[in-house]
């Protein structure tokens, strides 16, 4: 298994282009199943979980194809028919982010049958939400084996679908199936992340009829058919995140390229509270520290605009060095702390109660051998990396390498001192 190698210390100075969204790319994805034209995503990450959705979807019948163009990674999607409408377990079980096939299979064919995704290691995460919207719209849903049957012989119909949380695959479900009903259809207390606005953006593109994505309020128009497009994924907002906050760990000057600054405008607010120099570029902005120390911070998680959940363990990370104390409130999840004890390995002064992290800033971090627990928390660990004395290795990457395209590579054009570590053996 894949190990990450970093020896702390080094300054970052140069530029690191930021890849196309991952949350957003998935779901664009998945829109390719209501049309059996060909729709075209530049811009488009090479991860491990556009992979597994890509599996998935030509077990459902789509053709997918990737390239280079003249902006960078694309992928071809194109579905002429549904030759299967069974999602099974053991590829719905990689990603859970997968089972929003549900909806789309549904508006176009009338019935689906979809694995239930099972549990994930930072909360129960339910799909209750999804299949309630799904139900709004006429589809009759049985659970049955750790199945999902949903059935609309007669196609879904407009409806109203108000959440009782804000969700975002919730949303974004909704907003695929609901562009095939007949009617009108209207989410009330819509998640409002700028992946909704992309979704639309697309979804209008192939002839839907989508409006007030970006709001609490999304109002779509049904449409007998939608024809292919062509669409660019927008940038990753929590890698751009993820770089800026690396770089203010680490300390010297990086520009980040290929996003936009509005998109983690949270993260900014409170990275210029720690005493850290952000300034916004015509592509991008830039992250600079001087070395002098970061001062301690509050953060609440909270959904779009607020701060990001999935920021939360690299902002933690880079409070391990800040003088005084931060408090970190979690109110997303209710299990996205186990980075805290793998932070605490690498010398970092952290207490954690219910949702709220306690962070007081030691005077340095020294490397050790880490375990990634998850995603984000993976990427904490190689931001305090950066900074600890010594060499820290970071165990089961395989989880990066679900939401980071060419990590080292980015972070090693800067000066970073990493490597990868293949299947135990270091990578020559």
């Amino acid at each position: 298994m894949d190990r990450i190698a970093i020896t702390g210390g080094a300054q970052l100075k140069g530029e690191i282009p930021i890849s196309g969204a991952k949350n957003s790319a998935i779901k664009l994805m998945a829109a390719s199943l209501l049309t059996e034209e060909p729709l075209r995503l530049t811009n488009m990450p090479r991860l491990a979980d556009t992979r597994f959705l890509g599996k998935l979807l030509q077990r459902l019948g789509t053709e997918v194809v990737e390239s280079v163009g003249e902006d960078g990674p694309e992928t071809l999607l194109r579905t002429k028919e549904i030759v299967s409408a069974i999602a099974p377990y053991d590829l719905v079980r990689q990603m859970r982010a997968s089972f929003n096939v549900l909806g789309p299979l549904v508006a176009r064919t009338g019935q689906a049958k979809v694995s239930l995704p099972g549990g994930c290691t930072i909360g129960a995460r339910p799909v209750d939400l999804h299949l309630q919207a799904l139900e709004a719209l006429g589809a009759r849903i049985d659970l049955h084996e750790g199945y999902v049957y949903a059935q609309a012989p007669r196609g879904l119909k407009g409806g109203r679908i108000e959440f009782p949380i804000v969700s975002v695959g919730a949303t974004e479900h909704a907003m695929l199936a609901a562009v095939l009903a007949a009617g009108d259809t209207e989410i009330v207390n819509a998640a409002q992340e700028p992946e909704m606005i992309d979704l639309a953006e697309c979804l209008n593109a192939m002839g839907a009829k989508v409006s007030g994505a970006g709001t609490s309020t999304i109002q779509i128009e049904g449409v007998g058919r939608l024809s292919g497009a062509s669409h660019a994924v927008i940038a990753d907002r929590i890698e751009t995140g993820t770089y800026a906050v690396a770089a203010a760990m680490a300390g010297g000057e990086v520009r980040l390229t290929r996003t936009r600054p509005e998109l983690i405008q949270s993260l900014i607010d409170k990275m210029v509270e720690a005493g850290v120099e952000v300034t916004a570029n015509a592509d991008g902005l830039t992250v600079k520290r001087n070395g002098r120390r970061l001062r301690a911070v509050e953060i609440d998680t909270a959904p779009y605009p607020g701060f990001a959940t999935d920021l939360q363990a690299q902002f933690m990370a880079l409070m391990t060095l800040a003088e005084g104390e931060s408090v970190i409130r979690e109110t997303i999840f209710e299990n996205r702390f186990m980075h805290a004890p793998e932070l605490g390995r690498l010398g970092a002064d952290i207490s954690v109660s219910g949702g709220e992290a306690r962070v007081r800033g030691v005077e340095a971090l020294e490397g050790a051998q880490v375990m990634a627990t998850d995603l984000r928390a993976s990427v904490s660990l190689v931001i305090a990396g950066l900074a600890a004395r010594g060499e820290t290795v970071v165990n089961r990457v395989y989880h990066l390498d679900r939401g980071f395209e060419r990590l080292e590579e980015k972070l090693g054009a800067c000066g970073a001192e990493i490597r990868r570590i293949k299947g135990g053996d270091e990578e020559e």
